[in-house]
């Protein structure tokens, strides 16, 4: 290969990393944001495009699929990151000699009552309920395009998004009670599960 067709070749490397970087940089921030806090988050955005630059031939021809690619390595970039971020918390505390957790700063959007809720009904269930709710409400994902990021069927991928929201729906009813406002929070589990369907 010639000289002036390497560096053909790099410029087409260049435009198409553009092309995908402009094209999908905010969605994958947005993804990560809402798992993570926006420091985090925005690191967990550049690896993942740090991969679709080392890796270039791994990326799907398909405009279709890349979306849904990108959020496959961004979403195990997310757990590399959560397992370091569970060290760094471990030594930490060692360090600290005591025996508190690490209180973790107040997200600012979340002195809204039943965001508050929402969140708090969502962070009572599995990792993996979870993340199906976020697919599909927060990404926007169909159920294919939600199994393909996870890595399972589509019918799998159904029975975990029904489970996840009936689990998510008691979660609500959960966090109401303990609340003790229920003439107050009545529409707010019915509308959260709506949103989540």
């Amino acid at each position: 290969m010639t000289l002036l067709e390497l560096d053909e070749l790099g410029r087409q490397r260049r435009d198409r990393f553009t092309l995908l970087y402009r094209t999908h940089y905010d969605a994958i921030l947005g993804y990560a944001a809402r798992r993570i806090d926006p420091a985090t988050a925005r690191d967990v955005a550049a690896e993942t495009f740090l991969v679709v630059w080392r890796r270039p031939t791994a990326v799907p021809r398909d405009p279709e699929a890349v979306r849904l690619w990108l959020y496959g390595v961004a979403r195990r970039t997310l757990a590399n990151a959560e397992r370091s971020r569970g060290r760094s918390e471990r030594v930490a505390a060692k360090l600290l000699s005591t025996k508190d957790t690490v209180e973790l700063a107040p997200d600012l959007a979340d002195g809204v009552v039943e965001r508050a809720r929402i969140r708090e009904a969502l962070g009572s269930l599995s990792a993996l309920d979870q993340e199906t709710l976020r697919l599909v409400a927060w990404e926007g994902l169909d159920l294919a395009g939600a199994a393909q990021v996870m890595g399972c069927s589509r019918s799998l991928m159904a029975v975990r998004l029904h489970r996840a929201r009936g689990r998510m729906a008691g979660a609500l009813r959960m966090t109401e009670h303990s609340e003790g406002d229920r003439a107050t929070a009545q529409d707010g589990p019915a509308q959260a599960v709506e949103e989540i369907r």
